[in-house]
């Protein structure tokens, strides 16, 4: 197996067809054919599948696609640690931020990026706690901010802060108290994101213990919409007091502190154990542990500092 014959299967399967392929890889369509039918016979499977329309990529395929990106991703990433070995950092750097947390750091991460790292690009991925682990173990993410500091032999991670949750109602429904009981929480009609959410998850294991049935009258998977579900009278929900810090400030919703050590969640950097770092990307890491840092000493991150920077 050869490196250009992973290059020419991806730009195929992208291509769609071995004649558009052929144009945009500079080489000809039938040399093209024969690199590819090289690479199947080294796989042992069939990667295409071929038909007067162009060619789709068979299961094998689909599955070679996801590990052929990611090895070219490497690829990049050894030849730029070599280019910024005794140079400025430079280059792609992708970070993953669960929803919660990129409601409140996508911008500020952003802003300093480009303020001390102005050669690199910066990616930022907002997805579920979960998947954000799987695409940092596979190589897809280079950093990311995750929830739980317990043991993992694919990570290695670096304690940020605690971030305390606390319940979010609308100024125009009924008054909640400024501080909670756990137990008090079944009282109060919920729109929460679905169970599979890590934050869903962090609200049902502190209330399972107490016996606490929480009323969830609506299952909403966009944050942003949970919010504006609760400021329409919908409902309520629990949410980390920075993700709604700005509609708290302008009014539009209110929060109440639970009285619960634990309705909290720990937030760590998390970087890959089998994948070496670019200069880039360890730049990036003390640029966001800069960042979180001082958001939590400043209050626009309502939460306790646990530890210093990001090794």
């Amino acid at each position: 197996m050869e490196l250009r014959q992973i290059r020419y299967f991806v730009g195929v399967s992208e291509a769609g067809s071995l004649l558009k392929a052929s144009a945009r890889l500079h080489i000809a369509q039938p040399a093209l054919g024969q690199q590819i039918a090289a690479l199947e016979h080294d796989v042992g499977a069939r990667l295409f599948d071929r038909s007067s329309r162009g060619v789709t990529l068979t299961d094998a395929g689909k599955a070679f696609l996801e590990h052929a990106k990611v090895l070219l991703a490497d690829v990049e990433r050894a030849r730029a640690a070599v280019r910024e070995s005794s140079r400025v950092p430079m280059g792609d750097v992708a970070i993953g931020l669960p929803t919660t947390v990129a409601l409140i750091a996508t911008v500020p991460i952003l802003q300093a990026c480009r303020d001390q790292l102005p050669q690199v690009h910066v990616r930022i991925v907002d997805g579920y706690s979960g998947f954000l682990r799987e695409w940092l173990v596979s190589g897809r993410l280079d950093l990311a901010l995750l929830f739980g500091d317990q043991g993992d032999t694919s990570l290695a991670k670096q304690a940020l802060l605690e971030d305390r949750l606390a319940f979010v109602s609308s100024p125009q429904g009924p008054t909640a108290p400024r501080k909670m009981a756990l137990s008090a929480l079944s009282r109060w009609p919920l729109v929460l994101p679905g169970r599979d959410h890590g934050l869903r998850r962090i609200i049902d294991e502190a209330c399972e213990p107490e016996g606490v049935k929480l009323n969830v009258v609506a299952e909403i998977e966009s944050l942003p919409s949970v919010k504006r579900a609760v400021e329409a009278g919908l409902g309520n929900t629990i949410l980390p007091l920075g993700a709604v810090a700005e509609e708290v400030a302008a009014g539009r919703l209110c929060a109440s502190t639970i009285d619960s050590a634990s309705m909290s969640r720990r937030v760590v950097c998390a970087t890959s154990v089998t994948r070496p770092r670019t200069v880039a990307g360890t730049a990036v890491i003390r640029v966001v542990g800069d960042v979180v840092r001082r958001m939590v000493d400043d209050g626009s991150w309502p939460a306790r500092w646990l530890g210093g920077k990001p090794a």
